[in-house]
C-alpha cells in the first residue's frame, strides 16, 4: 500500500480521506458517538528513534501516511466540536491468523503472506525491497503484530472510548525483525528453501518501524500474548497450507 499510494495518491486521498468524512458525518447525523479507527504506523514516517511513542513527530513520507494522518486529523476535530469519543490504533505489521481467518488477498503487498506463498508453490520466489538501509543486514526492519492481540486492543478501545476524546495509541510487540529475518523464520517454520532476490527500495519506505506500545498497556491494560515471530508465522503458516489451492495465489491452469 505504501509503494501504490506514491503511484496513485489520487486514490488515496479519496478512499481514506474522503470516505471517512462521509462516514463520520453520517454517524454524526445518527447519533453514533463510539468510533475505533484503524491508522498506521506510517504516519510517523522515518523516525529519528526507535521505539517510536506515540508522542514523536508525524511526518508521514508516502501519500498512505499522510492519508490516515490527516484523518486522525479530523477525528479530533470532531471529537471536540460533536463530542464524538474515539480511539486511533496506529497498527505497525499486522500478522498471523486466527483458525480460518488470516491473510487472503487478490492482491498481496504484506510480507510473510507473499514469503509463505512461495514455500506453497504459488510464487516462484520472494524479492527484497533494498538491501543498502542502514540496518544490521542491509533490509528494512519492521515490527509485527498478531492479528488476536490487534483484535483485543480494538475491543478494549470500543468499550472505553468517553464522548469528546480523542485516544492514539500504537500498536505493537515492541521488536524489530528484518527483511531477511522474516524470511529465514518462515524457511524454519516451513521447511521449504524459499528463494529470495534483491529488488530495488520502493519509494516511501521507512528504514526501521519499531514500536512503543507502553501506552495503550498502561491506559488499557493491554496484554499482547503472541508477540513472538515463530508463533506469528506459524500460525500464518497453518491458514495458508489449509487454503491450498482455495487461497487467490494458487496458480490456475
Amino acid at each position: 500500500m505504501v509503494g501504490e499510494s506514491v503511484e496513485i495518491p489520487a486514490d488515496y486521498w479519496e478512499h481514506n480521506v474522503v470516505t471517512s468524512l462521509k462516514l463520520l458525518n453520517a454517524m454524526r447525523a445518527h447519533g453514533v458517538k463510539n468510533l475505533v479507527f484503524s491508522s498506521t504506523a506510517a504516519t510517523y514516517g522515518e523516525p529519528k528513534q526507535v521505539p517510536i511513542t506515540e508522542d514523536m513527530p508525524t511526518q508521514p513520507t508516502n501519500p498512505y501516511g499522510a492519508s490516515k494522518l490527516s484523518i486522525d486529523y479530523i477525528i479530533t476535530s470532531f471529537a471536540k466540536a460533536y463530542g464524538l469519543g474515539a480511539t486511533s490504533l496506529r497498527y505497525f505489521n499486522v500478522a498471523g491468523a486466527y483458525g480460518s481467518i488470516g491473510e487472503n488477498r487478490a492482491i498481496e503487498t504484506h510480507l510473510i503472506p507473499l514469503v509463505l506463498q512461495v514455500a506453497l508453490g504459488h510464487r516462484d520466489k520472494i524479492f527484497m525491497f533494498g538491501d543498502d538501509y542502514p540496518t544490521a543486514d542491509g533490509t528494512a526492519v519492521r515490527d509485527y503484530i498478531h492479528i488476536r492481540d490487534l483484535a483485543d486492543a480494538h475491543v478494549l478501545a470500543l468499550k472505553t472510548n468517553t464522548e469528546g476524546t480523542h485516544r492514539i495509541y500504537n500498536l505493537g510487540s515492541g521488536d524489530g525483525y528484518s527483511v531477511k529475518e522474516v524470511i529465514e523464520m518462515c524457511r524454519k517454520v516451513t521447511g521449504h528453501e524459499i528463494p529470495a532476490e534483491i529488488a530495488p527500495r520502493r519509494a516511501g519506505d521507512p528504514a526501521t518501524l519499531v514500536a512503543s506500545s507502553e501506552k495503550i498497556k498502561a491506559e488499557l491494560g493491554w496484554n499482547p500474548t503472541r508477540t513472538d515471530l515463530e508463533t506469528i508465522v506459524t500460525d500464518a503458516w497453518n491458514f495458508t497450507k489449509e487454503l491450498g489451492d482455495k487461497a487467490h495465489s494458487a496458480k490456475r491452469v
